[in-house]
């Protein structure tokens, strides 16, 4: 308890200096540092494992894509305690995403607003990466959100062909239809576009081995739109739904930067985020699983995401905020209890 005690003293005392800093440039130094600097964290003991259809994770707590886009701290994230790490967004070509600033911090609302656009080193680099990372003895369960790039002619194919380049190293893949930063993304939610999608996409992903694919959906559903996404999902053989991505709303913010476009994660949406969670489990068949993401900033939100219908969980902007703080206090609670399908 000594180390976990030092170890949030000194975030405390850091934080004020990391957010000094442009946002974006705070973050890459993170990521820079995270490998080595998690060497001295205290050890996380994870108890709340979860299985079900062949999908196993030693914690209940993961780390959402979009913290790690280009699987340089997988390392580190393990160090801190999280269950499992999902990487990305990668598309099949490397691309520098939208122009900067397109990272800011609604401190006061404990949000986060991006436009990132999908920067990333793209498919080879990244896959190649990860590759030395598993050869280095890592076993951990290693997630890749895969997406399509913005100049792309035939966005539905980029899924498939970004998912080739990680058959051998990925423990899931997600397929990232729901981010509002790359135009025209999230018209693959339509049912006709998702069913091709999901077809090209499985015919590659399940062509060694079934490898878990999870589809991430928007908080931005009509409720008639979620419907058809489900009914797709429950129609294929995919491992599950991750409710929500970022949301487009900007409700009851007073931040100074909560007017600007892009993606709002953090704990103003947690009711949207519960809100589809709620609908999901109602229509997603019970042997899929549902993992919940979106508006975390405590244990007791995952608690609630759990009760709810949720079988694991994500994290993201809350640990920017938080720190190691955030992932103890969740893996402390859910350590003590009992869930289903252990």
């Amino acid at each position: 308890m000594c180390g976990f005690m030092i170890i949030h003293r000194l975030f405390d005392l850091a934080k004020p200096l990391i957010f000094k800093l442009d946002s974006e440039k705070a973050h890459d130094a993170v990521i820079k540092h995270l490998n080595f600097s998690s060497r001295f964290f205290p050890k996380y003991q994870l108890n709340s494992g979860f299985n079900k259809n062949g999908f196993s994770v030693p914690s209940r707590l993961g780390l959402a894509a979009g913290f790690d886009k280009n699987a340089k701290a997988i390392e580190g994230l393990f160090n801190c305690g999280f269950g499992f790490v999902e990487i990305g967004t990668v598309t099949p070509k490397p691309q520098q995403g939208n122009s900067k600033p397109r990272l800011f911090r609604l401190a006061q609302d404990e949000a986060i607003i991006n436009r990132m656009g999908f920067n990333n080193d793209g498919a080879l680099t990244i896959s190649d990466r990860l590759r030395k990372i598993r050869s280095s003895g890592q076993n951990g369960i290693i997630g890749v959100n895969v997406g399509a790039n913005k100049e792309t002619e035939n966005k539905i194919a980029d899924y498939a062909l970004c998912a080739s380049s990680f058959l051998d190293t990925a423990s899931y893949f997600t397929i990232n239809i729901s981010s509002p930063n790359t135009t025209g993304l999230r018209d693959l939610q339509t049912a006709q576009a998702l069913n091709q999608l999901l077809s090209e996409f499985l015919t590659v992903a399940h062509k060694n081995k079934p490898i878990p694919v999870f589809l991430k959906i928007s908080p931005d559903q009509h409720e008639y739109n979620l419907e058809e996404i489900i009914d797709c999902v429950n129609s294929f053989p995919i491992s599950g739904i991750i409710t929500t991505n970022t949301t487009t709303r900007r409700e009851n913010l007073v931040s100074s930067y909560s007017c600007e476009a892009g993606g709002l994660s953090g704990k103003p949406l947690l009711i949207a985020s519960n809100d589809v969670l709620i609908k999901t489990k109602k229509l997603l068949k019970p042997e899929k699983i549902l993992i919940g993401v979106g508006g975390i900033s405590s244990a007791e939100d995952v608690l609630e995401k759990i009760a709810l219908g949720a079988d694991i969980i994500q994290i993201y902007t809350g640990f920017i905020y938080q720190g190691l703080r955030l992932i103890e206090q969740i893996n402390r609670e859910l350590n003590k209890r009992t869930f289903e399908n252990i």
